[in-house]
This record gives structure tokens, sequence and C-alpha cells, in this order.
């Protein structure tokens, strides 16, 4: 398999494993598909951590795989494309990716799903499609302008440039730049503290934040309201509030 889902003390690492460059072929997508869908439903998997290895996260498609494609061919796999990076940008849970080496075209993309970004100091992300005559196709156009601003997006986009990781800090690609041998250890801290955190709210939060970012702001505040109302039922509250009052703040242990 070239996708594997390892579990331990809450953390689900979706580790790609396709020698030597991660190159993320159809078979890859399909698996990181359903390996996503099965980080969701797990209730071992409190938190998520998407690593490449220590050499490289993805450098983007399967090329070779790709130019065999017409134009038919390309129509009915796009949407699959897509759904497979949408599957694992839904892990009602929180998500970070591991960036080593190279994270370009769908490895730049795949990165753009978690919802934190730690980088190693030699990492390298873009979106070099426009180079093969191409656009992103799993999201870049889409996700990047979200997370990065239209400007700074239309320029990664149009030049197909790659940037290095102190750069990358700078336009907000990523959230923190650490030494290459410790991307994996910090990525996997982050996620195991969110892991012992109260699952039903975390959830709730990224619901809230994911569709306020895609539709209007009253939307959002309805949804923000509801969730908000509705996590007054769980027990997760009851402890929260409860260690607040009788322990102070960031005591509570939630089950």
């Amino acid at each position: 398999m070239t996708v594997h889902l390892e579990v331990a003390e809450g953390v689900g690492t979706l580790r790609l494993d396709r020698p030597p460059m991660n190159a993320l072929d159809v078979a890859t997508q399909d698996r990181l598909k359903e390996l996503a869908e099965e980080a969701t439903r797990r209730d071992d998997v409190r938190a998520v951590v998407i690593y490449g290895g220590e050499k490289v996260f993805a450098a983007g498609a399967d090329i070779k795989e790709m130019q065999g494609m017409d134009h038919a061919a390309m129509v009915l796999r796009s949407r699959a494309l897509q759904d497979s990076f949408t599957a694992v940008a839904r892990i009602p849970k929180p998500v970070v990716a591991a960036v080593t080496g190279y994270a370009l075209g769908g490895g730049c993309e795949l990165a753009l799903c978690a919802d934190y970004r730690i980088a190693a100091e030699n990492a390298k992300l873009g979106q070099p499609e426009i180079l093969l005559g191409l656009i992103p196709g799993a999201g870049g156009t889409q996700r990047l302008a979200r997370l990065v601003g239209p400007s700074k997006a239309k320029d990664l986009i149009f030049t197909g440039r790659m940037v290095k990781a102190d750069e990358a800090l700078t336009l907000g690609l990523v959230d923190r730049v650490v030494p290459a041998e410790e991307v994996y250890a910090e990525a996997h801290a982050w996620a195991a503290k969110l892991a012992q955190g109260p699952a039903i709210a975390l959830r709730a939060a990224k619901e809230a934040i994911d569709t306020g970012l895609e539709t209007d702001i009253e939307t959002g505040l309805t949804v923000e309201r509801n969730w908000f109302a509705g996590l007054f039922a769980t027990e997760d509250r009851e402890r929260g509030m409860r260690s607040f009052v009788e322990e102070g703040p960031g005591k509570a242990k939630f089950v």
C-alpha cells in the first residue's frame, strides 16, 4: 500500500509511502481517501498527522501516468482527484501536515488540506502546474487563495515557482519552521496535545471556522451559535466548567 494509517495515543499518522518522491498516482489518491474516511470514523483517532517521511512530503502527481490521459479520461478522473483531497480536508478532527523536502503540486495541495503546517528548514513548496500547461486540480486554486490571499496565490500559481520554508512562513503558507529532524516529532506533539482535548468541541470549532470561510457571515454565525448552544449538552462542557470553577483554568481532563 502507498499510504498507511498508524494510530498511537489518539494520534493517527497518514503516512505516504511511495518512494522515492511519493508521487500521487491514482492508486495513492484512492487510498488516501479511503484512509481519511477511516480516520474520520475511528474513535481512537482524535487528531491526525500527514507525513511523507524524512526526505520528502510529496513531489506532486504522477506525471507519467497523467501524460497518458486524454480530455475524456481526465473529465472522469478529476472529480475523484478532488474528492480524495477533500476527504482529508473534511476530517472533523485537528489535522497537521509535517512537511519535509518537496511539497509540490499535489503535495502542496495535500498540505493545504491540513489545519496547521509544520515545515522543515529545507522544505520547498509550490504549485508548478502552469509549467506543464495546466493549473492546480486538487484544490490549489481554492485553498491556497483562502489561506494566503488571492494576489499571493496568483503569484505562486502564475509563475509556478518554488518557495523555501522561510518565504513560505512569511507568506502564511506554513505556520512553523523547524529543523528537518524535528518535523515529525513537533507535528505529533501538536496533534497529541489536541488529542487530549474535548473532541466534540474541537469538531465544532473546525466546522464553524471552515463553514464561515466558505459562506457568508450570517450563515457562519448561525453555525457557530448552534454548535455553541449544542455543546452545553456534552459531558466535556460539564467537566470543563466544573474544573474551571473548582481548580482554575486549563486543568480539565476530557473523556
